[in-house]
């Protein structure tokens, strides 16, 4: 669809220790490392890119470790919960996995008629593993402990909990194209139906919560997929018009970024498709190499020092 958005691009978190992160992310969930790069703000910090093989958008969760940053607390005005789909039939793999490495997790439960597992990353993020009701036919990431039986797929959902919806749900709706699709209690579910995957955002308003704390264990930042630049800067207009405050354009290398903090104050991105993660290696090669932004490469001697190993 023309300026559409084409649901969740990518999330990005804070993590404590890089190499606890890198193993759990890519042993214990079956992710693949697709991108080891440093932040464009402090090259002595990781950012991590984990998703399925190729980096597809929807797929794509990265962190900055920032090594002895403490932990955060979950409350309003934050992102709280990251959703990833899992193939029918999975849960129970994945409940005797988590147990098996002394993951913290709850039963299966049941939500909008789909069935689900939450868990916590070894920083306390907190995630859910639910099996959709419409069938998500994305092929995952396979590794040698975890088959395309069990696999994650992709996202499912981000949920955000804030004090009150109706100003974040005008952002969904009147400008990102979502459709209140279903509410139980107090978790409103947004839909778009521009893609089929990665497509929906709960809102579970708190009214009396505390704001919470956004550090090690948190949601740094949701990324919402565009098209292309011109897209991008379409709904740069649309946002300004709204008298919100955005970001120019950025290049982050392998994806233009506009940001915003929406009124509920969750900072959101815009991203572009282009050009991609196999603009500076080849499919093949992924995550295996250390990419620096231009401006940092004259520093690689340095920078590759101070960098913790990942294994």
């Amino acid at each position: 669809m023309e300026n559409s958005i084409l649901g969740l691009h990518h999330i990005t978190a804070i993590a404590g220790n890089a190499k606890v992160n890198h193993d759990f992310y890519t042993r214990i969930l079956g992710l693949r490392l697709i991108k080891k790069t440093v932040n464009f703000d402090d090259p002595e910090t990781y950012h991590l890119y984990y998703g399925d093989e190729a980096g597809s958008p929807g797929t794509i969760l990265t962190f900055f470790p920032w090594g002895s940053i403490g932990a955060g607390r979950r409350g309003t005005r934050q992102a709280t919960e990251i959703g990833y789909s899992v193939p029918e039939g999975s849960l129970d793999f994945w409940q005797e996995r988590l147990e098996k490495n002394h993951v913290t997790y709850n039963k299966a439960a049941e939500k909008f008629g789909e069935k689900y597992l939450t868990f916590l990353d070894p920083d306390g993020l907190k995630f859910e593993l639910t099996v959709a009701k419409n069938k998500d036919n994305r092929t995952p990431f396979v590794t040698p402990e975890i088959n395309a039986d069990h696999a994650i797929l992709g996202f499912h959902q981000i949920t955000i909990t804030t004090n009150k919806i109706d100003k974040t749900a005008e952002i969904l709706t009147n400008i990102f194209g979502y459709k209140l699709m279903e509410q139980h209690v107090n978790r409103y579910r947004f839909v778009t139906d521009a893609v089929e995957q990665a497509a929906i955002v709960d809102l579970v308003e708190a009214a009396g919560e505390t704001a919470g704390h956004v550090a090690g264990g948190s949601v740094h930042h949701v990324a919402f997929r565009v098209k292309d630049e011109a897209t991008l800067m379409y709904f740069r207009d649309k946002i300004v018009a709204a008298g919100l405050n955005i970001t120019e354009k950025i290049d982050r290398n392998y994806f233009y970024s506009l940001y915003f903090r929406e009124p509920g104050g969750v900072l959101f991105e815009l991203a572009t498709d282009n050009p991609g993660f196999t603009v500076d290696e080849p499919l093949n090669e992924l995550g295996t190499n250390l990419k620096l932004p231009a401006q940092y490469e004259s520093q690689r001697a340095e920078i590759e020092r101070i960098l913790p190993s990942l294994i």
